[in-house]
């Protein structure tokens, strides 16, 4: 996989644990001890740890666009709304996304989920 991804405190983690069985290099926001972080902060945390941010929040994904028309630099956001997406279906397009897209792919990007 080239894609490393980093969970915001809102994603279940049978998600993390499904992209794990698979090989998908996953860190959660809990791990990195920053599940009580502004949404901001979490940004700025997985772009400097280099990896791509995956919500099903909807204000995560209005700081993203924010940040993506004002032009400041992201690794990148994953996003599904939280009633439109199964748990297969997140780790099945998560995994699909890690496996053929990079860093530079997703750079200043915001991926929505899902994708069938």
């Amino acid at each position: 996989m080239s894609l490393s991804l980093y969970m915001d405190q809102h994603v279940p983690l049978s998600i993390t644990e499904g992209l794990r069985e698979r090989g998908v290099e996953v860190l959660t926001a809990a791990e990195d001890n920053a599940a009580d972080w502004s949404d901001p902060d979490i940004l700025q945390r997985a772009s400097e740890l280099q990896r791509v941010v995956f919500t099903l929040d909807d204000d995560f994904l209005v700081i993203a666009a924010d940040w993506l028309e004002s032009e400041r630099e992201f690794a990148g956001a994953a996003y599904a709304h939280q009633l439109g997406i199964t748990i297969g279906q997140a780790v099945r397009d998560l995994e699909l996304m890690a496996s053929v897209l990079n860093l530079a792919d997703m750079r200043n990007r915001i991926e929505f989920l899902p994708y069938s």
